[in-house]
C-alpha cells in the first residue's frame, strides 16, 4: 500500500472527540503521544540492553503513521506528494554534499 492510499484508509477510522471535531489539534497531540510511546520503548530496549520486539515496535511505528496521515489529511496535504518531495529534496542535498549539514535552506 503506498502512503496516499494509506491516507484515504485511514480517514474510515478517524473519529475525534467530539470537543476535538474537525481541527487538527487532535491528531498533532495524538501524533506527539504515539512518538513518545514509541520513544520510551527504544528507551527500555536501550537501558535494558534487551532485544527489540519488533512487532511491538511495527505497531507503534503504525499509529505515529496513523496520526500523521491523519494530521496531513486536516492540512489537505497529500502524504504521498510529501514523502516524494523529502526523497527529492534529500536526493539533492546529498548530490551537492550537504545533506550532513544544518538548516533548512541548504
Amino acid at each position: 500500500m503506498d502512503f496516499t492510499e494509506y491516507q484515504k484508509n485511514t480517514k474510515e477510522t478517524a473519529i475525534y472527540p467530539n470537543n476535538m471535531e474537525g481541527g487538527f489539534y487532535y491528531p498533532a497531540l495524538g501524533l506527539a503521544g504515539e512518538v513518545g510511546e514509541l520513544l520510551n520503548k527504544i528507551k527500555k530496549i536501550a537501558r535494558d540492553k534487551k532485544t527489540p520486539d519488533i512487532e511491538d515496535l511495527k505497531g507503534e511505528i503504525g499509529d505515529v503513521l496513523w496520526y500523521l496521515s491523519q494530521l496531513s489529511n486536516e492540512f489537505g496535504i497529500d502524504l504521498g506528494q510529501a514523502a516524494d518531495e523529502n526523497i527529492k529534496k534529500l536526493k539533492s542535498r546529498k548530490e551537492r554534499g550537504v545533506i550532513s549539514g544544518s538548516g533548512d535552506n541548504r
